[in-house]
């Protein structure tokens, strides 16, 4: 055979390999798209299962990193440290350091000398209170501290404080210095301005009250539904009695009850009574329209519970 015949033989022969091999990849994709197109109508576990099973090769895409979530931690307020500072270093003595109250000045404030009262000297104070704390720079606080004295007389001690990054560590990084107390803040217009006469208004938030804080009568009946809240217990007094009463919304002045669902915003002075005498004491409350007659809906003068105050 000439080598033309051959070389023409040869490549009829790859040609036929070559398209063997081309109809044979048909066939597979076909194959794997009619089972792909089956298990969808499956589900989607069968797709799954598919998908893995398919001999077509793909490149993994990279896993997405998860999203960091950055919260702002709040900074450690020493208010604390500072105040079981001064009700110490108040109560120790330059000539005791031996004793406890000056062994815990010292080690939180290594650096502080104690104060050398006279023999004379007034007594320590009644109470001590950390009052306002301030940030300074990181990790450097000032601490106002009142310390209240027999005989109503009060002082207010500044306070230096480091704490490291954590909020774990304080120290006192001087001593205490005498200041002026924080001024009085001036006070909004009440939003209560709308005078609530006697009526079946103020009849249920009595009745509410003295259930309330005496325990005489279910605190539940005056409840609206919903709210859930249970008297003081146990009772801190033997009486109640509505002083003075105003609202934010003129519904509260109707003399009828009004309809189902109207809401208003009361504003009460009571006066309580127990066999230690009579206290002046004020309730927020809201009050619901319901089926003719008032129920409470909400005690805004303590914490949320249950879809009502407390």
């Amino acid at each position: 055979m000439s080598s033309g015949m051959q070389a023409t033989a040869g490549e009829a022969a790859a040609v036929t390999a070559g398209g063997a091999r081309l109809e044979a990849m048909r066939r597979r994709v076909r194959l794997s798209r009619l089972a792909v197109w089956t298990v969808i109508a499956a589900g989607p576990i069968a797709l799954a299962i598919a998908v893995t099973s398919t001999p077509t090769t793909l490149a993994a895409a990279p896993a997405a990193r998860p999203a960091v979530v950055r919260t702002a931690a709040s900074a450690p307020d020493p208010g604390g440290y500072a105040q079981v500072f001064i009700a110490t270093w108040l109560r120790s003595d330059a000539n005791d350091e031996t004793s406890a109250q000056a062994r815990l000045a010292h080690s939180m404030a290594p650096d502080v000398e104690l104060p050398d009262p006279a023999t004379s000297a007034q007594s320590a104070p009644q109470s001590v209170t950390a009052v306002r704390s301030a940030q300074h720079g990181t990790g450097a606080w000032s601490v106002t501290v009142a310390a209240q004295y027999a005989g109503g007389r009060l002082r207010y001690y500044a306070v230096p404080v480091a704490s490291d990054s954590t909020g774990s560590s304080f120290t006192v990084t001087a001593a205490p210095a005498v200041v002026a107390g924080p001024a009085r803040a001036a006070v909004r217009k009440s939003p209560y301005a709308v005078s609530v006469p006697d009526g079946d208004l103020s009849s249920a938030v009595g009745e509410f009250l003295t259930a309330y804080l005496t325990g005489a009568g279910e605190v539940s009946r005056y409840l609206a539904p919903g709210v859930n809240l249970t008297a003081v217990t146990p009772a801190p007094y033997t009486a109640v009695a509505v002083q003075q009463m105003s609202a934010i919304d003129e519904a509260a002045t109707a003399e009828q009850v009004p309809a189902d669902g109207t809401t208003v915003r009361i504003l009460a002075s009571v006066e309580a009574r127990d066999t230690t005498g009579r206290w002046p004491l004020s309730y927020e409350l809201t009050l619901k329209a319901r089926s003719g007659r008032w129920e409470i809906a909400a005690l805004a003068s303590g914490t949320t519970q249950d879809g009502g105050g407390r």
